[in-house]
């Protein structure tokens, strides 16, 4: 006869333990998305950049005004 034993464990999060993680947790958050959000919005503004100054290039002979409706603001 096989014999299993149990051991019952007390998993549960006591408050004192909640706060303290959720707190943890948002500084990890906060200390690691900062530079991910950082490199993320530098990446967007250079892709931004670069197709509205190729559109500007190309739509170039056309008069400012065209130019600034189809391409868009350099700001």
């Amino acid at each position: 006869m096989v014999r299993t034993n149990t051991i019952a464990r007390d998993n549960s999060i006591k408050r004192k333990h909640l706060v303290s993680s959720l707190i943890t947790g948002l500084a990890i958050g906060a200390i690691a998305g900062t530079p991910i959000g950082w490199f993320a919005h530098q990446y967007y503004y250079q892709q931004t950049l670069a197709r509205t100054l190729i559109c500007r290039e190309q739509n170039s002979s056309r008069p400012a005004a065209v130019v600034d409706q189809l391409c868009g603001s350099r700001f």
